[in-house]
């Protein structure tokens, strides 16, 4: 039997039986049926299952897992009730261990493949916590009318709905045991339908909740979430239109303004050498704390910086690296392209008594001819770019004349093709890579690269 829907190639009902041969970046497994690729969610390395169809495309086919007939070694029993239906994590039912060597051949391949490069030496790899690490989160709100209640969680694997969870294994604890209650506080509202998302944000003392709201909440609704708010120890915070009108849910609706550090809602985290960041809920900063401080001390070492030497740190942000950069460095300066990072940035830079470190506001895609920061040279580069990587940057970065450049990355597809072009174009020498557990039990690669003259 099969059946089909407008014009798509026929998808045939009856279950099958296939070997899986390897896993892609997706975390399905792959298997070759009928000369044909088939990518098979569920499914890992060595396993041969039983699946059935879920879509027939030109170059692969999908499926997904029936019944799992001879399962691989690393396969674990997924901790999560809702693995499977949310789409928050991929990588639940393998060891965490096997996760971290599988996204480590991902990155191998794709700086062979890609950038036709090699490492002199692979980086061991950096880990931490895999549960309860994430700390920045953004969970879809949906009030269901049929079913007469309110869902919070991430989407549905297989589809844009809002996965209906009940706890959170991923999430910072403060906030991953809540989920059922925080829906059941939002059923109460008056704009329960009016607000679509919760954004997370967790310093190292105050987890905040960021409620974005398309609709003036009533002072009842006010009442209800400050309660909420204070039972559990969280920082709220309403977003009524852009990210600039975050404000502190005690503020609102009332202009944002920073609060000072140290206050109740004011969102701080801390590195190494008593360096403390302070950021808004609005602003990134890496999502594992654990990871983010072994991060920032490798890149440091990594650098092999001088007290004589002077930094570039490229995509800076609030200044996460760059201040622990300044600790060693004659001077470091950090770029970035929102200014508002910039500002906090400075003040970050302020608070911990730091003066060697300038900061600036840059399109790092766009001319660089004529910027003040880009006169007189460094001796070392820090870059840590968005997941379209930073092509741009590389004929530039290459008249630096830096001895040493240190490429932290969320995509290794866009690192390898760029350190293919300092390789293979501007005469770098890719001495060392390795990944890092930032997101473990899902297929994001965070990884690092070291490159020198």
């Amino acid at each position: 039997m099969t059946h089909a829907g407008s014009g798509r190639p026929r998808i045939p009902l009856e279950p099958f039986v296939v070997h899986i041969q390897d896993l892609t970046h997706e975390g399905h497994g792959v298997a070759r049926r009928d000369g044909k690729a088939v990518f098979v969610e569920g499914a890992l390395p060595g396993e041969e299952v039983r699946c059935v169809y879920t879509a027939r495309r030109g170059r692969h086919d999908e499926a997904r897992v029936l019944e799992v007939l001879t399962p691989a070694p690393e396969r674990v029993e997924p901790r999560c009730a809702h693995f499977g239906l949310c789409g928050g994590c991929a990588l639940q039912h393998l060891d965490p261990a096997a996760q971290l060597a599988r996204k480590q051949r991902w990155l191998l391949d794709s700086l062979t493949h890609i950038g036709k490069v090699e490492p002199g030496r692979v980086l061991e790899p950096l880990t931490g916590p895999v549960w309860g690490y994430r700390r920045r989160a953004r969970l879809g709100v949906k009030y269901v009318t049929k079913k007469g209640r309110v869902l919070v969680g991430f989407r549905e694997r297989r589809g844009p709905y809002v996965a209906d969870l009940r706890c959170c294994e991923v999430l910072d604890e403060r906030v991953g045991g809540l989920l059922e209650e925080l829906a059941r506080l939002i059923e109460t509202l008056s704009i329960r339908d009016r607000l679509p998302q919760i954004e997370i944000a967790g310093g190292d003392a105050v987890m905040s909740l960021n409620f974005r709201v398309l609709a003036p909440p009533s002072e009842a609704d006010l009442a209800q979430l400050r309660s909420f708010g204070e039972r559990h120890g969280l920082a709220l915070y309403l977003q009524p239109g852009g990210l600039d009108s975050v404000r502190p849910l005690d503020h609102f609706p009332s202009p944002p303004t920073p609060l000072p550090l140290g206050e109740r809602g004011a969102l701080s985290y801390r590195l190494a050498d008593g360096l403390e960041l302070e950021f808004q809920p609005q602003h990134f900063i890496q999502i594992n704390a654990a990871l983010n401080r072994s991060l920032v001390e490798r890149a440091r070492e990594l650098l092999e910086i001088g007290p004589e030497d002077r930094v570039l740190d490229l995509f800076c942000g609030l200044g996460n690296f760059t201040l622990a950069l300044a600790r060693r460095a004659r001077e470091v300066v950090g770029v970035e392209g929102d200014g508002g990072l910039v500002e906090w940035a400075r003040r970050n830079a302020a608070r911990n008594g730091i003066a060697n470190a300038a900061f600036y506001a840059a399109n790092l895609a766009g001319d660089l001819i004529g910027q003040p920061w880009t006169q007189g040279g460094y001796d070392q580069v820090l870059l840590d770019p968005p997941r379209s990587g930073a092509l741009e940057l590389m004929p530039w970065m290459a008249t630096l004349g830096a001895r040493r450049i240190v490429y932290v990355s969320c995509h290794p597809a866009t690192l390898a093709r760029d350190l293919g072009e300092l390789v293979h174009r501007f005469g770098y020498r890719l001495e060392s890579a390795g990944v890092l557990d930032m997101f473990p039990h899902t297929a994001h690669v965070e990884s690092m690269a070291v490159l020198a003259r």
